[in-house]
């Protein structure tokens, strides 16, 4: 079936990858630094990981587009969301009043998605990479990899 890679788009960016059973296999926080060195790297990730049938990015501008590209000529559905749609799915309003509680309550979500994936728990988990990691649990929901939130990480 494929796997599913979500980014939270940025010259530092959040990288997560789903397997075909939704579960999360690795995550991880890169900084770039430059445009230049991200489209080699995106070129790079992207060849590197043959499984990935979809490409789940937050954010737009110019970095999004240095993705979709990239994602368009491997053959990859590219799907391009804002924040606001997988928090209004996976976060209660009272979270994400203000975008310093979206962060915090997406970091501890984020941690229940390692938990219950049961993928190597992080010493310390930038905003970005648990970002990453909610919006590819956003999009194993919205591709159909999983057909609800699993009763572990419902609230």
């Amino acid at each position: 079936m494929g796997s599913l890679l979500a980014v939270d788009l940025g010259l530092r960016t959040g990288l997560a990858l789903f397997g075909a059973d939704g579960r999360l296999r690795w995550y991880r926080s890169q900084n770039f630094g430059t445009a230049t060195r991200l489209r080699r790297a995106v070129h790079g990730l992207l060849r590197e990981n043959p499984e990935v049938r979809w490409l789940v990015l937050e954010g737009g501008g110019n970095l999004a587009e240095i993705w979709t590209r990239e994602g368009e000529k491997l053959g990859l559905a590219v799907i391009r969301i804002p924040a606001e749609r997988w928090r209004e799915q996976l976060l209660y309003t009272r979270e994400q009043r203000t975008g310093a509680q979206a962060k915090h309550h997406a970091g501890d979500l984020a941690r229940r998605v390692i938990d219950w994936s049961a993928a190597p728990r992080p010493t310390s988990l930038r905003h970005d990479a648990a970002e990453a990691i909610l919006v590819g649990f956003w999009g194993v929901l919205h591709v159909g990899l999983l057909e609800q939130v699993p009763a572990e990480l419902r609230r």
